[in-house]
């Protein structure tokens, strides 16, 4: 199951990305946290030093070789070049299973906390007027559209801040999508906005109450926000902590609670291959006709393939190479 975490600049995002994602590897289960924010903060938030680097490339670097290993054998896809994030797989691509045995697993992922992590990268000076991070986090985008997850395993994405998570059509990928919103007017406001847009596509929201101190606070989200109030975090001394470099502790019974409620809401949701492959196509023929035939001299429609299903079924050797 892919799981998103989006919020107001601030809300606690990122630290809610790690807890989850440390939550689900201490269970065991089998996980792969992605930072898709523009602050790339989520490997420092699962125990990375300060003056410590990565380790791995970010998917940015390499895109085009992540688009080389993805379109395989696929005739529909002429060249790297004519691949854009929205391409969606087909016959002959080569799809990825959880942290499988591939090009893209092995040269981009590194444990940190015991969390598998891959990081887009950071919006740096070269792109500074030449370019917007929609155009980095493309490379996860392509990555989620050709990963087949089964039954059990979890991928966990920090997405950037605000309805800016909607430039582009990653927000259609998930299956559950977790917005975090403090007690306050402004982070109401991106939790309307994104309601409202994520409605329109049939994507799953549920809110996640975060910095709350006391029963006003409670109260104040329940008005703002209602029946979408899946659970809330209580100030936790534990990540303040944890931010300052200190080991105190362990998180609060509360907040350990609020985790588990996530994690079971994540695994009653179903899976539904067929709603995820007609958004993918969905976008990408918006996006082609919005500027990538421009783009890239090409007619991006004609790489749609008809009779490709997504999901396990999906999982031939041709695809998986």
């Amino acid at each position: 199951m892919r799981v998103a975490f989006v919020g107001k600049g601030g809300s606690g995002k990122t630290t809610l990305s790690a807890l989850f994602a440390r939550h689900l590897a201490r269970s065991g289960a089998p996980l792969l946290a992605i930072d898709g924010d523009i602050n790339q903060h989520l490997a420092h938030a699962l125990g990375l030093d300060e003056d410590e680097t990565f380790g791995a490339p970010p998917l940015s670097s390499r895109t085009g070789e992540i688009k080389d290993h993805l379109r395989g054998s696929n005739p529909r896809i002429v060249s790297r070049e004519a691949m854009v994030k929205t391409t969606p797989p087909g016959r002959g691509s080569r799809l990825l299973r959880l942290l499988g045995d591939d090009e893209v697993h092995g040269t981009h992922v590194r444990a940190v906390g015991g969390v598998p992590l891959m990081v887009t990268g950071a919006f740096d000076e070269s792109d500074l007027g030449v370019a917007c991070y929609h155009s980095k986090l493309g490379a996860v985008e392509l990555y989620l559209n050709h990963l087949v997850d089964g039954p059990g395993e979890y991928v966990v994405v920090d997405m950037t801040a605000g309805a800016d998570a909607f430039a582009s059509g990653l927000f259609t990928r998930f299956d559950m999508t977790f917005l975090v919103v403090e007690p306050t007017r402004k982070s109401v406001s991106v939790y309307r906005q994104y309601r409202e847009h994520a409605a329109e596509f049939g994507v799953p929201v549920a809110v996640v109450g975060n910095k709350v101190t006391g029963e006003d606070d409670l109260l104040f989200l329940k008005e703002h926000v209602g029946d979408d109030l899946l659970a809330h975090c209580v100030q936790s001394s534990y990540v303040r902590a944890q931010e300052q470099g200190r080991e105190q502790g362990e998180l609060e019974s509360h907040n350990r609670r609020t985790l588990d409620l996530l994690k079971a809401a994540v695994d009653a949701r179903p899976k539904d291959w067929a709603a995820f492959q007609r958004h993918a196509v969905e976008f990408h023929l918006r996006n082609a006709a919005a500027w990538a035939d421009a783009a890239t001299g090409h007619d991006l429609s004609a790489q749609v393939d008809p009779e490709f299903r997504h999901g396990p079924q999906a999982l031939t050797p041709t695809a998986l190479s």
